[in-house]
């Protein structure tokens, strides 16, 4: 909280803020005065950003979208006027980069009314513009924001199809056949970090299948972030050598990832005695 309230005080006008957003070619830098505008999120912060995002400079109507999205912290402001003006951009909208950036902006405003609206565009052809669809829709639990995100988790561009997969695994409670079959199609993905997210997504859903390819990450040579985050989720007594085995090499010297692997065996030691007794 005192960081927000530290960019509230900032006391650069909005003008000033945006025309450092456009002018900064480091986009890590170029996001900072972004962030303040977000924080400070007066009506003068939305007037400017709607103003930009009715500009003719394809960068501009992308940090005008890019304003809307995060207007006000914790607590969003002009929620459904950030919404109506997004919505009015996408319908008329042809360049890639913005079109990714309204879609993200959707998926931080979390309004139900942008599935009808980003579904459209999941076989855009440029692989940007699907990647924006998947994080707009991200966390939406409509049946046609799901059977969005299963298609696209099986997209040709292996970016979209791991944050796909990881909204799939991760940012739903929706469990159905249909999640589960595209996260085992997953298991065999070449991006390791689509498998992961996919080991993740089943071993939360205890989806049994998970087991034997678990214990084959558990037990190779490069074994991730993800196959320890599975075995905590699924929390099967059968992974206890796997991962006693595991602790002798992995982390080396990395005292937390240590005490998580201790704490994934007591879960699962825990797990065998409830079964027993």
């Amino acid at each position: 909280m005192n960081a927000i309230r530290d960019k509230r005080r900032d006391p650069r006008p909005t003008e000033e803020l945006i025309t450092l957003a456009l002018n900064e070619p480091d986009d890590d830098a170029a996001w900072e005065p972004v962030t303040v505008l977000h924080a400070r999120a007066d009506e003068e912060v939305f007037d400017a950003a709607e103003r930009l995002c009715g500009s003719p400079v394809a960068k501009e109507r992308r940090l005008g979208a890019g304003i809307l999205g995060q207007l006000g912290q914790p607590v969003r402001v002009f929620p459904s006027e950030s919404f109506d003006c997004l919505a009015r951009m996408l319908a008329i909208e042809d360049d890639p980069e913005v079109l990714e950036s309204i879609a993200e902006a959707f998926g931080h405003l979390e309004d139900p009314r942008c599935i009808a609206l980003l579904t459209p565009f999941k076989s855009h052809p440029d692989p940007l513009v699907r990647l924006g669809v998947v994080h707009g829709l991200s966390g939406q639990d409509h049946p046609a924001a799901i059977d969005t995100l299963i298609e696209l988790s099986g997209d040709e561009d292996g970016e979209t199809r791991s944050w796909a997969t990881f909204s799939l695994a991760t940012f739903t409670e929706v469990d159905t056949t249909a999640i589960r079959e595209a996260l085992v199609v997953r298991l065999a993905d070449p991006r390791e970090d689509a498998r992961g997210e996919a080991l993740v997504g089943l071993a939360r859903r205890k989806d049994p299948r998970v087991l034997d390819v678990l214990l084959k990450e558990l037990t190779s040579k490069n074994v991730g972030m993800e196959a320890i985050e599975a075995a905590e989720e699924l929390c099967d007594p059968r992974l206890i050598p796997a991962l006693v085995d595991l602790k002798n090499w992995w982390p080396g010297e990395s005292r937390s990832n240590a005490e998580w692997l201790d704490r994934v065996i007591a879960s699962c030691t825990e797990s065998a005695a409830e079964h027993k007794s």
